[in-house]
């Protein structure tokens, strides 16, 4: 199956250099790009893409407002944040938006394909050097509010799987953690989905640390 995807970026330059990595990688098509947030939005609405790449930073509607509306509205396409973490401190607001993967603006290109792939086929990109970042953003910068309570109505062991997706663990490292198969980490991940209501395994990071149960020194 061809996977359909949108470039969005303000830059002329990085969207020409996606565009000839996209436009020669077996099983993408490139069906659209966008300079702007608002013409993400419209060219998601109108070329139902099924992965947008989306620059955090745009002129006028920036990327995590383009990516929740994106998110929200019929198109059902999947969001992979392009950003540099160097300088972005919108890292939590576009997870928020739905967002379901990131790529870094120098990261291989290999794993950029990579990550377009796996968010197409309904997964969620977030590698631990990730999610670490993403905990010391929020760490840094509290929403407001009463402290958070742990998500209730999952079991103790729910709980712990919970944690270690939190910590960005792989499904192998959280069954060699916690001693059972790989396949019983699956069944759990598809509960606390359920349970949680949550997108994706990004969504289910959020929830973690939202919770308390994960923290920058574990």
């Amino acid at each position: 199956m061809t996977v359909r995807v949108v470039l969005a970026d303000d830059q002329p330059l990085i969207r020409s250099a996606l565009q000839m990595v996209v436009a020669d990688a077996p099983g993408l098509e490139l069906v659209g790009e966008a300079a702007t947030g608002l013409q993400a939005v419209r060219l998601a609405e109108d070329l139902r893409p099924d992965v947008v790449v989306m620059d955090i930073r745009m002129p006028g509607m920036d990327g995590i407002e383009a990516t929740r509306l994106i998110t929200q509205g019929p198109s059902r396409a999947q969001v992979i944040v392009l950003t540099t973490f160097d300088e972005d401190d919108n890292v939590y607001g576009a997870l928020r938006a739905g967002a379901s993967g990131f790529l870094v603006k120098d990261m291989a290109l290999d794993d950029i394909l990579t990550a377009i792939r796996v968010v197409a086929a309904g997964d969620a990109l977030i590698a631990p050097g990730v999610t670490r970042r993403l905990i010391e953003a929020f760490t840094d910068h509290p929403a407001p509010g009463p402290a958070p309570r742990g998500p209730e109505g999952i079991t103790e062991r729910e709980r712990e799987v919970l944690t270690l997706i939190g910590r960005g663990r792989s499904n192998t490292e959280i069954a060699a953690d916690l001693v059972i198969s790989v396949a019983t980490v699956k069944v759990y991940v598809s509960r606390l989905l359920a349970k949680l209501q949550a997108r994706d395994r990004v969504h289910l990071v959020i929830l973690a640390y939202e919770a308390g149960l994960v923290s920058p020194s574990k």
